[in-house]
């Protein structure tokens, strides 16, 4: 590896992103941290570079788009050995072009791919990583004011925060959900972090940053003895995920089923089905096995923030809190007066769901008859 100072933090400026792309596409999240990313460098007086790595041509279609949402340029990356994904080819350019263009902060988005990635490039480059950010902050001002809407420090400790501090302030849960850390990186660059999809809100589409956007390639330094594997096939599973975090609407059940699993599920497929959303999940629900993995939503399962979110037989444990309390209007039914659930719904329905579900179908059906 070339000699890299990582400890002379002047040499260091810009946000950067790795834009996640599969096959072409940009993987959605890439936008929100984009976005993100927009409003961080705005703090620090920086420019927004997108770092976008793949086969030959990966850039044409998706620069312009990037461009669109904050990013002043994108690093363009093209080999024959990036037309898939491989820990050692991708670890091994984005730390090259790191080392010589000297980035002061780094988002990974935490998919399957960036959970894999960034603690590689981490290592490489001598410098923290802090996994699975779900609120990023430079300005001390601004982080102030999230600590006063989501903790409970007292205000004399927040009033004492060094306003003078420029490090990255990245947050994320810690001890399964009870408590939100804090971590900054401040001796060495760049700052790196990967993100939860869904946590972050993408900004608008601008046109007119889509057409000033700056392309720039880079020298790409790879060969097959760069690599440890090599892929030789993709197969992809033949199923289709559910897509939670794209959703308008969700209708999540959890252990309030068991008595009646397939009528349960049957239920929240109906009134999904009536607002044109989808089905999710809590732990418990998955867990049992009543639906796969990718219904889940919470801490250890997919973020979401839909218009409506409605949670039938979910006591509402912290951790599946944490993965939907930002929904835009959240309608709660559960047998317990006392479930946890309630305190972040704005409409509570204390009943059996097997009763009160039936009910609701038939409103909605009503209500929308008579358009």
């Amino acid at each position: 590896m070339a000699e890299f100072n990582n400890t002379n933090l002047a040499d260091f400026s810009g946000v950067w992103v790795f834009c996640e792309q599969r096959q072409g596409k940009l993987q959605p999240t890439v936008l929100e941290l984009i976005s993100e990313a927009r409003k961080l460098a705005d703090d620090m007086g920086g420019e927004v570079c997108g770092l976008l790595l793949g086969g030959k041509g990966v850039g044409d279609a998706m620069v312009k788009e990037l461009g669109a949402y904050g990013a002043d340029k994108v690093l363009v990356a093209e080999d024959d050995l990036l037309e898939t994904y491989t820990t050692d080819a991708y670890a091994k350019v984005i730390c090259d072009v790191v080392m010589e263009k000297k980035p002061e902060i780094m988002l990974i988005a935490a998919t399957n791919i960036g959970r894999d990635l960034g603690p590689r490039c981490a290592a490489r480059l001598h410098t923290g990583l802090t996994a699975d950010c779900t609120h990023l902050d430079v300005d001390v001002e601004k982080y102030a004011a999230f600590l006063q809407e989501s903790s409970t420090l007292p205000q004399a400790q927040i009033d004492a925060l060094d306003r003078a501090d420029r490090n990255l302030k990245m947050t994320r849960p810690a001890f399964g959900g009870h408590l939100m850390a804090t971590i900054i990186c401040p001796r060495f660059r760049p700052q790196m972090a990967t993100v939860r999809p869904g946590v972050l809100k993408k900004g608008e589409y601008d046109e007119a940053k889509a057409n000033a956007v700056v392309v720039e390639k880079v020298a790409v330094q790879l060969s097959d003895a760069d690599l440890q594997t090599k892929v030789l096939e993709v197969v992809k599973e033949a199923k289709e995920l559910v897509d939670l975090t794209g959703a308008e609407v969700v209708v999540s059940v959890g252990r309030g089923i068991s008595k009646d699993v397939e009528t349960g599920i049957k239920l929240a497929e109906e009134l999904a089905a009536l607002f044109g959303g989808v089905v999710g999940g809590s732990r418990a629900a998955t867990d049992a096995g009543w639906l796969t993995a990718d219904h889940q939503v919470g801490q250890t399962g997919k973020t979401v923030h839909p218009k409506l979110y409605v949670a039938l037989g979910i006591s509402g444990a912290i951790q599946h809190k944490a993965g939907m309390q930002d929904s835009e209007c959240i309608v709660a039914v559960n047998k317990a007066d006392s479930a946890p659930i309630f305190d972040v719904a704005d409409y509570g329905i204390c009943g059996d769901l097997f009763k009160v579900v039936p009910m609701m179908i038939d409103a909605i059906k009503a209500a929308q008859a008579s358009k």
